[in-house]
């Protein structure tokens, strides 16, 4: 049975308390997790603290971009060791994890070990009182012990996300990773060690949020920043915490995101597109989408297409032929999915398709499966439009003109992403500027140049990462004032 240990001081550490990390394709027993007390949270942050006065901070910056890029030839070389662990988690198809969540996990490492070696920093001169000249210029010093708490959708790929720009600016980390994805964090403490990352750099404790690892870790007075990814109620928990020492938090948090369909799009592939952005990953995308709006003249070609395409999904193993549709990350999360499947028949929903549990053959029935579901017909005012579901399903409404959709796109305390499927460039530039978003894709969706802005509006988070972005919050700026 495998043992998801602590990772403390490039030391694997054991607790008296553990708990069971499960498969949700079959609900089957993946191990047992080791959870993190404070006293094991306690030694990781010291250990993090400690390591940034030792070997880490003596190392050149070509030296730490040489760990970065070892990192990165190490999850390569166990490309198949990380496959395996993030779908035993997961249960998401090898199509997705191998394409996806693998490559853009170590790819993050990279990103910012490169920009790292290049980005500038600001220099003024400047005229003083006695007519004499001063030059001022900008330090960017590292931040300290960052806290990383880790979703479960993504887990690699979200982690390193964080991991890989605080390292790049000489941070140490602190890792917990979802209590329901302990493996690929764990993982990469392996390849920490054989690379020659100093001890205290990365550290990863497990554990659940409330009264365990994630309060522990949010709470300690020695944690320099923390970053959160995640749903909104738990992030307003941290900030509470993080409000006392008056420390920054980078946060993405929840969306209710709008798929907008003008009837001049281009039809198959918005057709397409929207049945990627709504049902990848299970509906488990945090930039997925949940609210559709199609123009009326093709509004009813539109339903029957994605109906289409939603019943066309294969489920099954996650290594079998032609699978690519996986089972929600745990029976917990299948409760949340199908209590709004459930209050949309309430409320009288048309059900266009799914809307339950799949028949599926033993040993997976007992996984965490749902069908894929799209309902019509419900008011703007339901909580299935209202309420970030995370799971594989949308609610389509028609609109009429652009001013009508803005309003219903904005209506809601929610902002991290939107969708519009357009050929009209002119409409496409206005709906990037009136949506209350802070990311806006036209004619495509999770199209990324990770130079770019990541973050979202309203509830939906605070600051931005990507590129240089992400060098705001892992690194303290310093002005530095020189008189000549």
């Amino acid at each position: 049975m495998n043992e998801f240990k602590n990772f403390i001081n490039g030391q694997w550490v054991t607790t008296g308390k553990t708990f069971e990390n499960r498969n949700p394709v079959d609900n089957s027993l993946i191990g047992l997790v080791h959870e993190a007390g404070r006293g094991e949270v306690d030694a990781a942050v010291k250990a993090a603290k400690a390591a940034l006065t030792g070997p880490w901070a003596s190392l050149k910056l070509e030296q730490r971009v040489d760990l970065l890029h070892g990192i990165v030839d190490g999850i390569n070389q166990r490309f198949d060791d990380f496959l395996d662990a993030e779908i035993a988690d997961t249960g998401k198809p090898h199509v997705l994890a191998s394409h996806v969540d693998i490559p853009r996990g170590a790819a993050n490492f990279k990103i910012f070990a490169d920009l790292i070696r290049n980005v500038p920093n600001e220099s003024f001169g400047m005229d003083t009182p006695d007519n004499g000249r001063a030059l001022n210029y900008a330090i960017r010093a590292p931040r300290g012990v960052i806290g990383v708490v880790c979703p479960w959708n993504l887990p690699l790929l979200l982690m390193t996300w964080k991991v890989g720009p605080a390292l790049a600016c000489g941070n140490t980390v602190v890792v917990k990773p979802s209590e329901d994805t302990p493996a690929t964090a764990t993982l990469l403490g392996e390849v920490m060690n054989k690379i020659g990352m100093p001890a205290g750099v990365y550290n990863v404790v497990h554990g659940f949020g409330p009264d365990s690892a994630g309060q522990y870790l949010t709470e300690h007075p020695l944690v320099d920043g923390i970053t959160f990814t995640g749903e909104t109620g738990t992030g307003e928990a941290i900030m509470k915490a993080a409000a006392k020492g008056v420390r920054p938090v980078s946060f993405e948090l929840g969306g209710k995101n709008p798929g907008i369909v003008f009837a001049d799009a281009d039809f198959d592939k918005a057709v397409a597109g929207i049945a990627r952005s709504t049902f990848e990953n299970t509906g488990q995308v945090c930039l997925g989408t949940e609210r559709v709006y199609v123009q009326r003249p093709i509004f009813e070609r539109f339903v029957a297409a994605l109906k289409q395409r939603a019943e066309s999904f294969k489920l099954g193993r996650p290594m079998d032929a032609g699978v690519n549709f996986g089972p929600l990350i745990s029976l917990q999360h299948r409760e949340k999915v199908l209590s709004y499947y459930n209050k949309a028949k309430a409320e009288g929903a048309t059900i266009v398709t799914g809307g339950g549990v799949p028949a599926m053959p033993e040993p997976l029935s007992a996984g965490a499966w749902v069908q894929p579901t799209i309902w019509t017909g419900l008011p703007e005012s339901s909580p299935v439009i209202r309420q970030e579901i995370f799971g594989p399903c949308c609610h389509i409404a028609p609109f009429d003109t652009e001013e009508e959709v803005i309003k219903l796109a904005n209506d809601t305390p929610y902002g991290l992403a939107a969708t519009v499927w357009t050929q009209d460039l002119s409409v496409a530039h206005r709906m990037g500027a009136a949506l209350e978003v802070g990311l806006c894709w036209v004619n495509s969706w999770f199209l990324r140049d990770l130079r770019t802005s990541f973050g979202g509006a309203k509830q939906s988070g605070i600051g931005r990462e990507g590129g240089v972005h992400s060098l705001e919050f892992y690194t303290e700026l310093r002005n530095v004032c020189v008189k000549l």
